[in-house]
């Protein structure tokens, strides 16, 4: 049996530099993937080739047994392929439920703006969003622009979730509420993929870590192991945090 995403071989440059070069990686169905990276590292890019936003110059990538490499975004999406941004934007002058709702007319099977807002009214709920419904997305603080973010890819009723710095700017007691959210959404059924750059964060709730550097993958693996690699450790973590892990000089 496949796994439900497939990259293979995936290439893609800017310019003649190349921000994903040559990368394979499977994701089983109930994974929660931490991928992670030195800024450049090529993490983003590898998300806007799955979503289709850069479509891959080499490779393939197979979703659910289908090839996706040349789709676009709108039908990977539909497809069961959702994605938060790292800089959320919101449509400001438009309410919270007015938001989720766009998502879950574009991909998430509402059959019209009354459906729609009823999927708004739950998944706002679903994610402490609830009292903000009616207001508009503008006046929210970052952190619940953070989950309006996360609401609208739940509106498109993801089989694939794909997040990308979700805890960016976050403070402690905001993070461990946005863990334990991502916690419920895989509980679900919803396999995830998450860019971290918060190591206590990514090992607390990966159930496997793959690690990119110049665009290559140089480890996947069980995160305590990852960590404990020692191009990882080179490229990413340094030897104070390596040291802390016990890791080997």
């Amino acid at each position: 049996m496949s796994a439900l995403l497939e990259i293979d071989q995936v290439s893609r440059a800017f310019r003649g530099l190349r921000a994903v070069d040559g990368v394979s990686l499977k994701v089983e169905a109930g994974e929660i993937v931490g991928l992670i990276g030195p800024n450049g590292a090529g993490k983003t890019t590898l998300v806007n080739v799955i979503t289709g936003v850069h479509p891959a110059i080499e490779g393939t990538v197979r979703f659910a047994g289908q090839d996706i490499t040349r789709l676009k975004p709108n039908r990977i999406a539909l497809l069961g392929v959702s994605r938060t941004f790292q800089i959320v934007q919101p449509f400001p002058h438009m309410t919270v439920g007015e938001n989720i709702a766009g998502g879950a007319l574009f991909a998430g099977g509402a059959r019209g703006i009354d459906e729609a807002m009823q999927h708004a009214r739950a998944i706002a709920e679903r994610v402490g969003l609830a009292d903000s419904i009616d207001r508009p997305a503008a006046t929210l603080t970052l952190a619940r622009r953070k989950r309006l973010e996360l609401a609208k890819s739940l509106a498109m009723q993801p089989k694939l979730l794909l997040l990308d710095e979700v805890n960016a700017g976050l403070n402690a007691s905001e993070i461990d509420d946005a863990l334990a959210l991502i916690r419920s959404i895989a509980q679900s059924g919803v396999t995830i993929v998450v860019i971290e750059h918060l190591m206590k964060v990514v090992l607390s709730i990966s159930t496997r870590l793959v690690v990119m550097h110049h665009g290559q993958l140089i480890a996947d693996g069980p995160p305590q192991e990852v960590v404990r690699d020692r191009a990882v450790n080179e490229a990413y973590l340094g030897k104070r945090y390596a040291a802390a892990l016990g890791a080997a000089p």
